[in-house]
């Protein structure tokens, strides 16, 4: 059983940074891709990052040059850096993996941007 545990949401002011990580119960290479997705109140979930294992990062527009995807293969760790932040950041952040035709998602950690 796949399980990806996320931490590291809070609150955070406007421009300030959080770090969002996803602890992967199995080695990160066992996956075809890995991504970070968000979902705000009354919005659909959108992609905030992809990284199929090409090494390839996919950035949404609203997030390309303050958010960073990273990885530590040694831990299993999937690592999301948000620099910048804005209020429209606030949303539940989600880690998800693939693995064929397996989808696979963490529980998620909330992030609130406030001034």
């Amino acid at each position: 059983q796949v399980q990806l545990v996320e931490s590291g949401g809070g609150l955070v002011q406007i421009g300030g940074s959080l770090r969002l990580s996803c602890a992967a119960s199995q080695s990160l290479f066992s996956f075809n891709s890995m991504a970070w997705y968000r979902q705000a109140p009354g919005k659909q979930r959108e992609l905030v990052v992809g990284s199929p294992n090409t090494g390839s990062r996919y950035y949404a527009d609203s997030v390309r040059g303050r958010f960073t995807l990273s990885r530590d293969n040694a831990k299993n760790t999937l690592y999301l850096q948000m620099n910048s932040l804005k209020a429209e950041d606030t949303a539940v952040y989600y880690c998800n993996a693939k693995n064929g035709p397996s989808d696979y998602w963490g529980q998620g950690t909330q992030v609130t941007v406030s001034s």
